[in-house]
C-alpha cells in the first residue's frame, strides 16, 4: 500500500473501463484521484464507488477552453499535478477508403489532440511535482496493421511519437516529469463490446497467466499504470509497453517443427 501514496493525479476518460480501473488502483494505493470525463453520471457513480480520495470533474479532451480551465482549478485547488493518464478514447472503424473526413478528424481530436492538449496545458502543473509522471494510452494498433482501424491507429501512432518527444523535452528542460506510453491489445472494456451485447452477459477475464488470445483485463492496464506513475519506475521515460499477450511478436504462420530445416 501507497506506492503514490500524497500524489495528486488526473485521469481523462475515467468514469469507465481502464480508466476507472487506473482511478481505482491509484487511489487504492494512496493518490488522490481527478476522473474526468464526459458522462457525468458515471463519473458520479465512480466517485461513489471510489470514496474520499475521488473526484469529479467533467471535461471534454478536445476543448482547449476546458483544458485551460482545467489547469486554473488545478491551480488554485491543488497547486500541482504529480500524475496524468492520458486515457480518454473513443473507437471508430473504417479503411482508409471507409473511414470519412469527419470520423478522421473527430478520432484525432480526442486521441491525439486530447492528449496534445492535456500535456501542454498540465506540465506546467507537472514541473511543480517533486517526481511526476505522464502515462499515454496508445495502442497495439501503433505497431500493427489494421486496416478496419485505420483512422484510430494513426491517432495512437501520433500518440507514440508524441510520448518519445515529450520525455526527452523534459529531460533537457531539466523538470523532473516522466513520460510513457501503454499499448494493449484486446482488453474488455464496454469500449470493443458490440452494440446490443450487455456487458454483464460476458464472462469476466479469468485469474492466472491467460492463454493465447485471450481478452485481458481492465486491471491488467491499470498494474501497469500503477508502477509507472509511481517512483518505483523513476528510471523509465520515453519507453513503450506492450500489453497485448504476445500478439505482436506471433507469427502469422507458424510451420510445424519437422517442416523447419
Amino acid at each position: 500500500m501507497g506506492r503514490v501514496a500524497d500524489k495528486i493525479a488526473l485521469v481523462t476518460g475515467g468514469a469507465s473501463g481502464i480508466g476507472l480501473a487506473d482511478a481505482k488502483a491509484l487511489a487504492r494505493e494512496g493518490a488522490t484521484v481527478i476522473i474526468t470525463d464526459v458522462n457525468d453520471a458515471l463519473g458520479a457513480e465512480a466517485v461513489k464507488e471510489i470514496g474520499d480520495a475521488a473526484l469529479y470533474r467533467h471535461l471534454d479532451v478536445s476543448d482547449d477552453t476546458a483544458w485551460c480551465d482545467m489547469s486554473d482549478w488545478l491551480t488554485q485547488t491543488y497547486g500541482r499535478l504529480d500524475i496524468l493518464v492520458n486515457n480518454a478514447g473513443i473507437l471508430m472503424t473504417g479503411t482508409i477508403e471507409d473511414c470519412t473526413l469527419e470520423q478522421y478528424r473527430k478520432l484525432n481530436a480526442v486521441l491525439n489532440e486530447g492528449v496534445f492538449l492535456g500535456i501542454k496545458y498540465m506540465l506546467p502543473l507537472l514541473e511543480k511535482s517533486t517526481a511526476a509522471s505522464i502515462i499515454n494510452m496508445s495502442s497495439l494498433s501503433s505497431h500493427m496493421a489494421y486496416p478496419p482501424f485505420f483512422g484510430y491507429a494513426v491517432a495512437k501512432g501520433a500518440v507514440r511519437t508524441m510520448t518519445k518527444n515529450v520525455a526527452i523535452h523534459c529531460q533537457e528542460k531539466g523538470v523532473p516529469v516522466r513520460c510513457n506510453s501503454i499499448h494493449a491489445g484486446g482488453i474488455l472494456t464496454p469500449l470493443v463490446i458490440p452494440d446490443g451485447i450487455d456487458m454483464a452477459d460476458i464472462p469476466e477475464v479469468p485469474e492466472g497467466v491467460l492463454p493465447a488470445f485471450s481478452m485481458g483485463a481492465p486491471e491488467d492496464v491499470a498494474n501497469m499504470v500503477l508502477y509507472l506513475a509511481s517512483d518505483e519506475s523513476r528510471f523509465v521515460t520515453g519507453s513503450e509497453f506492450m500489453l497485448e499477450n504476445g500478439v505482436n511478436v506471433r507469427p502469422v504462420d507458424m510451420p510445424a517443427a519437422e517442416d523447419v530445416s
